[in-house]
């Protein structure tokens, strides 16, 4: 995806360009800087990006993102500059104030800390308007469907289907595949659609998302590629993994490590890629929802689809744009959020099975071994689960945990891992007193307050 940065100042052309060249890797073919009567904005883009970059431009609008509701917009009424993310939060945004209380924003955290501390995220449905910043957006459930099961998966097949229809846009598209019932779904759906579609999973050697994977790829029909994993790979590539990604929490760092890898693959064959991240959230996929009451169903799944832009999006974009690629999150297409919001609960986990009504959605079109796949988190199906968390354990002393393990804004790391992630982040970022950006993983140790995967 393309990459944006300005400030609400007139006359810094320098200073944005200077924040656009710490996001090259989000599009190096094409820039461009202009300034308004209240703003300085500019925007890079890759080459395939750039017939519909420039016909936005025409109509006095930066877009980021693949658009069909996920985006960042900024566009310009009277010459006076207004923002708005998109739903979801698919595509990032953050926002800083320098010591002149002026406000400054940029795709990515690291165009913003040589400026300032002063980071917030701009939270998904946000607008900024007449230097005023409002809400356009709520997340709430709809009203209930209330129509037999068999009729809700034919609708929900419908909506999924045109919603992959309408993203394909070139014949240079694939999907990263775990092997997985979301990622498989994506990949069936998508498959119709192209002559020749590509496939990439990854993992250490012996992996169940690599076995799974090859089932799907093999039923789907798709060109295969593998990314083999092992501990010496996985820690060379672990530095720019969190200069990506501009976190450290444990497990988001464990899943990225892989996804990187894999989006590294990916971009020698294609420009789009289909991820099947949202599913879980969408249609109650983690385990722990299943001990759940009934009743308490649809509130969780509000509170961790609500979580997700800065934890499992935030990978699936970092890991996109780092390689110049764009990623389509269809579970959270804005018209199948809304829909699967009204789908009763009791469809979603029904006698023990988790994301029921979108297994039935997608019988026929999967194999049973993938239908029936019981859910795996990435870093798990990928066989990354202890390797690094070992390796910390032997190189970190723990008189040194104790003494790093309390973070300057009052976080506390519980594990050796979390601590040998850090120690990279502050190489790349410092130790910055202000974390409000980051999201971490529901159930943290750390912070029970952010996000799920």
């Amino acid at each position: 995806m393309a990459a944006i940065a300005g400030i609400f100042k007139t006359g810094q052309i320098e200073l944005v360009s200077r924040m656009l060249e710490t996001m090259s890797h989000r599009g190096e073919y094409g820039k461009e800087i202009i300034e308004t009567n209240d703003a300085t904005i500019g925007m890079i883009w890759t080459k395939h990006e750039n017939a519909r970059t420039k016909r936005l431009f025409e109509e006095n609008i930066f877009r980021v993102g693949p658009g069909f509701g996920h985006h960042v917009k900024v566009s310009f009424d009277d010459n006076k500059l207004s923002i708005e993310r998109g739903k979801v939060g698919v595509v990032p945004l953050y926002l800083a104030m320098n010591n002149d209380s002026e406000i400054m924003f940029a795709s990515e955290v690291k165009a913003l800390l040589p400026l300032s501390e002063k980071i917030v995220e701009f939270m998904p449905g946000q607008i900024i308007k007449d230097n005023k910043i409002g809400s356009y957006f709520n997340l709430v459930k709809g009203e209930p469907l209330d129509m037999n099961p068999e009729v809700i998966a034919k609708e929900l097949l419908d909506l999924l289907k045109r919603a992959v229809e309408r993203r394909i846009q070139n014949k240079d598209v694939g999907a990263w595949l775990s092997g997985g019932l979301d990622s498989s779904a994506m990949a069936a759906l998508a498959r119709p659609y192209v002559q020749k579609f590509y496939s990439f999973a990854g993992g250490v050697k012996g992996a169940p998302d690599l076995k799974f994977a090859r089932e799907a790829a093999a039923y789907i029909g798709t060109e295969h590629h593998e990314v083999i994993l092992d501990k010496e790979k996985m820690l060379k590539i672990l530095p720019d993994v969190i200069y990506q990604l501009e976190s450290f929490d444990a497990l988001l760092v464990r899943s990225s490590i892989v996804n990187l890898s894999v989006a590294w693959a990916a971009s020698d064959y294609i420009t789009d890629v289909f991820s099947g991240e949202g599913g879980d959230e969408l249609f109650a996929g983690y385990s722990y929802l299943k001990a759940l009451p009934m009743t308490e169903l649809d509130s969780e799944l509000l509170d961790i689809i609500s979580r997700l832009h800065n934890t499992a999006l935030q990978r699936v974009d970092r890991s996109a744009s780092a390689f110049g690629l764009t990623a389509h999150v269809v579970f959270v297409d804005p018209e199948v959020v809304d829909y699967a919001l009204r789908i009763p609960a009791e469809y979603k986990i029904r006698n023990g099975v988790e994301k029921w009504i979108l297994r039935k959605s997608m019988a026929g079109l999967l194999p049973e071994s993938i239908l029936n796949r019981p859910k795996a988190k990435f870093w798990q199906g990928a066989g990354v689960e202890s390797i690094i968390s070992e390796h910390a354990e032997k190189v970190i002393l723990d008189s040194s945990f104790l003494r790093e393990r309390e973070l300057p804004n009052g976080w506390k790391l519980n594990t050796k891992e979390e601590l040998y992630y850090y120690r990279i982040f502050k190489e790349y970022f410092g130790e910055p007193e202000i974390l409000d950006w980051m999201g971490r993983t529901k159930g943290s140790p750390v912070d029970k307050n952010h996000g799920i995967h």
